[in-house]
């Protein structure tokens, strides 16, 4: 029963067409990370450039995130939604023109890698806030929300795999052309449906900034759910960055290795989900958040001592199921608790910490790698996510009596 009420928003056309858009957008997208990361590590055996590569293309949502949200409120979401598509096509088509060419260097990755995450900071919220107007009957909208997450997590765990078995037949220029073309889909989803006129927004943007941080702030739950977030990001997420130097030189494999490393991760968060959309309340999800943080801590720790593939493979698992438990669950709750005058403020500083912070710890662990190793890194990131644990449970308790209210 609870599986057909999440298929829900799936009755809504316009829904209908952009997920089935969507799908292919976001696993084009995937395909272009792998091979990314797979190019800058073969061009150059730097865990440090995978770590600057990870963090430009995820680290401008830190800052622009929050800001995209407030220029979202006052234009067209349907045009300027186009507009962005256009331009990661052509970032997409300019990465696949050099590198098929032979022209691409370490420079050139850094500039589009930093490219990539400017369009991916207005992309990112951009797409959560159009779903709204997808859906006629608002009670779809949390099925709608539900479904886009599971897609995510689908992607995280086809997309590796495919990338891998790509890049072993082809190269990398052939991943980032697939990329190019997947966003035509979407944007054509888009493009067929009614404008999406802006929502009037009392004030200038700099009241509307303060406004919605004051909020966030004040709200001791939605701050704390906020903090838990950056936390788990930053000290957990960066696992990404060292799976290169995993497969290559800890299991002696080469991209399909990396691909199945990944892809374990993004079969762990597609649990996660399912986990999540089976949540009755608030208090569910709560506890779901503290699993989560084991759940990664063990995962970590697990993947830094593992000997062989198949319990690395395991581990990873471990780590999807743990962050993506955290993530989801939280994005749930601050749909659910925060008031629909500032819903969109408050999700777009979800998406600045939840890729931010992951752009943060990917740096930090390229950087760390280069003078601990991998084992060390992920042993000192397990370690962090255990104290993170201990803090949470600690709180758990009276988040729960917070987040009593059940879910509509």
């Amino acid at each position: 029963m609870a599986a057909i009420k999440a298929l829900a928003a799936l009755k809504a056309p316009r829904f209908r067409s952009f997920f089935a858009g969507q799908a292919l957008s976001i696993l084009g997208t995937w395909v272009q990370s792998v091979a990314m990361s797979w190019l800058v590590y073969r061009l150059t055996g730097s865990a440090v450039l995978l770590g600057v590569t990870a963090f430009l293309s995820q680290a401008p949502q830190l800052v622009i995130s929050p800001l995209a949200g407030l220029f979202i409120d006052r234009f067209d979401r349907r045009r300027l939604f186009l507009t962005v598509q256009a331009l990661m096509i052509a970032q997409a088509s300019l990465l696949a023109a050099m590198t098929a060419l032979g022209m691409v260097t370490p420079a050139h990755l850094v500039v589009l890698a930093a490219l990539f995450g400017v369009l991916n900071s207005f992309d990112t919220p951009l797409r959560q806030s159009m779903l709204g107007g997808m859906v006629e009957d608002r009670a779809l909208l949390r099925s709608a929300i539900a479904l886009n997450a599971s897609l995510f997590n689908s992607a995280r765990f086809i997309g590796p795999p495919l990338a891998g078995l790509i890049l072993a037949f082809t190269s990398e220029s052939w991943c980032f052309a697939i990329n190019a073309a997947s966003f035509l889909g979407v944007a054509f989803a888009v493009w067929r449906q009614p404008p999406q006129p802006p929502a009037t927004a009392p004030g200038g943007l700099g009241e509307a900034f303060r406004q919605g941080l004051a909020f966030a702030w004040t709200n001791r739950t939605i701050r704390t759910l906020l903090l838990s977030v950056a936390g788990l990001n930053l000290a957990g997420s960066a696992y990404v960055v060292l799976m290169p130097i995993l497969a290559k030189e800890s299991f002696g494999g080469d991209a399909r290795t990396l691909g199945w490393l990944l892809g374990a991760t993004g079969g762990g968060a597609l649990a996660a989900t399912m986990l999540v959309a089976t949540r009755h309340n608030l208090d569910q999800l709560v506890r779901l958040v503290v699993m989560g943080w084991v759940f990664a801590a063990l995962g970590l720790g697990g993947l830094g001592l593992s000997p062989r593939l198949e319990p690395a493979l395991a581990a990873a698992f471990c780590i999807g199921l743990g962050i993506s438990s955290v993530n989801v669950s939280t994005n749930s709750l601050l749909q659910s608790m925060a008031p629909d005058a500032i819903r969109g403020r408050v999700i777009s500083y979800f998406t600045a910490l939840r890729f931010g912070m992951d752009a943060l710890g990917g740096l930090a662990a390229g950087t760390l790698a280069a003078g601990l190793g991998v084992a060390g890194t992920l042993g000192l990131e397990a370690g962090l996510v255990a104290v993170g644990t201990a803090v949470m449970a600690g709180l758990s308790g009276r988040l729960r009596r917070d987040a009593a209210p059940p879910l509509p």
